[in-house]
């Protein structure tokens, strides 16, 4: 079987949304993986919302080294976009002490739990867009490009 070649990506990405290159798609996939890891669901009662990295963290050793690997993909996508080795150390930091917090067996979601390391990485390469890739920003709350 052939390796696909870049046209062949260039193509897929055109086909199916959020695939593509551009600093608008990147700005989609990194908020949805930001959802999915932080704020999947609210617990009721104290109106707080989880999301899969807490849960992972249940999962000794294995869980939190999953949800490192899907936290280095926000950073991953920074890099990609031309951000600083500055901002990459610092995102590399977040999701390293997330790591850390969580590698604590079963003890280690409740720091997680306070300690959004995959939003604060999102925070910084939202400011990054709408810095260098205005056209990216979203209206949400009456407010361009804060969220």
């Amino acid at each position: 079987m052939q390796r696909p070649t870049a046209a062949d990506l260039d193509s897929l990405s055109d086909r199916i949304p959020g695939l593509g290159r551009d600093a608008a798609s990147v700005r989609r996939r990194v908020e949805a993986m930001e959802g999915l890891l932080e704020r999947m669901f609210v617990i009721p009662g104290i109106n707080k919302p989880i999301g899969l990295d807490v849960l992972l963290d249940m999962i000794p050793v294995v869980g939190p080294a999953i949800g490192a690997v899907m936290g280095s993909w926000l950073a991953w996508e920074a890099r990609n976009l031309g951000m600083s080795k500055w901002q990459l150390t610092r995102m590399f930091g977040n999701v390293g002490l997330d790591l850390l917090l969580g590698a604590i067996p079963w003890v280690g979601a409740i720091p997680d739990f306070f300690f959004r390391s995959n939003s604060r990485n999102l925070k910084m390469i939202r400011k990054h867009l709408d810095r260098h890739h205005p056209s990216t920003a979203t209206i949400e709350g009456g407010v361009v490009g804060r969220h």
